[in-house]
């Protein structure tokens, strides 16, 4: 089997409300799904999520390749973009080619990625989410409230800029999750919306009053003095990794032990987030990957022995996609189709009309000027 070419199509997700986090927030809830669909002269088809548009540069690093070789094609991938530099847009077409070839190499063995991948067991242990900046205090109950009816017992709470806010909405969350457990884990997401110097008088204001599992992304993304910081002055973990593109981003991380909980962004794909796995397992520490539509990197999470909890972030899929997996008992249940268990039906996908607004310049991926730059925290 050889790979022929590819098309890249694109859908939305519809998530019902405002989506966001400190950084901006989507009111219309309707975020782009990027697919690519990697094709191969034997008739079969994998499927990519997330951006890719470097794809018509990468792509050549596979034209004509057994699709089954993915590791060494994604070190393929890498090499062949090694003058310009792999970061950004770059690592995430490679890391949807990525998740393609898995889903193809899984395919090819007629068995779910999870099993190809070596797990033993389909349930991945997940923790409620859901980009739930924009929620009044009473509609974020009402979200989390469909979560701990699924058995779910933690759950990640955005926040950043008010601190008492963040409390209040914080100790509504535990409070729901008691149904399930007497101590729900609370995460609690801040997007490096702190600057070092006041990310620890932060962190330690919110722990005075709430136990926190983790807090995410505290600092920049690769301050390892910051990260250091807060790890050594909180009772709770520090988790971070979600937007680090390669294992030499986390090395100066983990070698200062300023990482607790070791994050991978789901849209660098499967391998990245193997190798980063098989990296915190070095270092004694436990991965989380960060939520993904349709989930796929679950698979690759029930095949490492150091997962700790996948962050599941909506209980739909996106416009055309079907996807073989239930969300329950506290995660998600994968299933027996072959690949990554998603199905594309692009007559579904050509015929929606509603724009994304991932892209729109408010954000939530862009950094607003002040960010990291504030003396006290302030209200929204």
């Amino acid at each position: 089997m050889r790979i022929t070419g590819y098309r890249s199509i694109a859908t939305v997700h519809e998530w019902g409300r405002p989506v966001g986090d400190v950084n901006g927030v989507i009111p219309s809830g309707i975020t782009e799904v990027p697919i690519v669909l990697l094709e191969t002269d034997e008739g079969l088809t994998g499927v990519g999520l997330g951006s890719h548009p470097d794809v018509h540069r990468v792509f050549p690093a596979l034209e004509g390749q057994d699709p089954r070789a993915v590791t060494s094609l994604y070190d393929r991938m890498l090499s062949y973009v090694f003058k310009s530099g792999h970061s950004g847009h770059t690592f995430g077409t490679i890391g949807a080619l990525d998740m393609a070839l898995w889903d193809l190499k899984a395919k090819i063995a007629q068995e779910p990625l999870w099993r190809t991948l070596g797990a033993a067991e389909r349930f991945v242990p997940g923790y409620a989410s859901g980009l739930e900046y924009a929620l009044t205090d009473d509609e974020l109950v009402a979200f989390y409230e469909r979560w701990a009816a699924r058995g779910f017992t933690g759950a990640k709470v955005k926040g950043g800029l008010d601190i008492d806010r963040d409390v209040s909405r914080l100790t509504a969350v535990r409070d729901v999750l008691r149904v399930n457990s007497a101590r729900p884990a609370l995460m609690y997401d801040v997007n490096e919306s702190w600057g070092a110097h006041q990310a620890v008088r932060l962190a330690q204001l919110v722990e005075d009053q709430v136990d926190l599992t983790w807090i995410e992304e505290p600092v920049r993304r690769w301050d390892v003095a910051g990260h250091r910081a807060v790890a050594t002055g909180i009772r709770g973990a520090v988790a971070t990794g979600e937007n680090l593109t390669g294992l030499e981003h986390y090395r100066p991380l983990l070698d200062a032990d300023a990482v607790g909980v070791v994050q991978t962004g789901s849209v660098w794909g499967i391998t990245h987030f193997l190798r980063v796995s098989t990296l915190a397992l070095a270092h004694s520490l436990p991965v989380s990957p960060v939520g993904y539509n349709a989930n796929p990197v679950a698979h690759a999470a029930a095949a490492v022995p150091n997962h700790l909890v996948t962050e599941v972030q909506d209980l739909s899929a996106p416009v055309g996609l079907r996807v073989d997996q239930e969300i329950a008992d506290g995660g998600i249940v994968l299933g027996d189709t072959p690949g990554l268990g998603i199905e594309v039906d692009e007559e579904k996908i050509a015929a929606h009309t509603a724009p994304g607004q991932w892209s729109a310049v408010t954000g939530p991926h862009v950094r607003p000027v002040d960010a990291g730059l504030r003396l006290t925290p302030r209200g929204r």
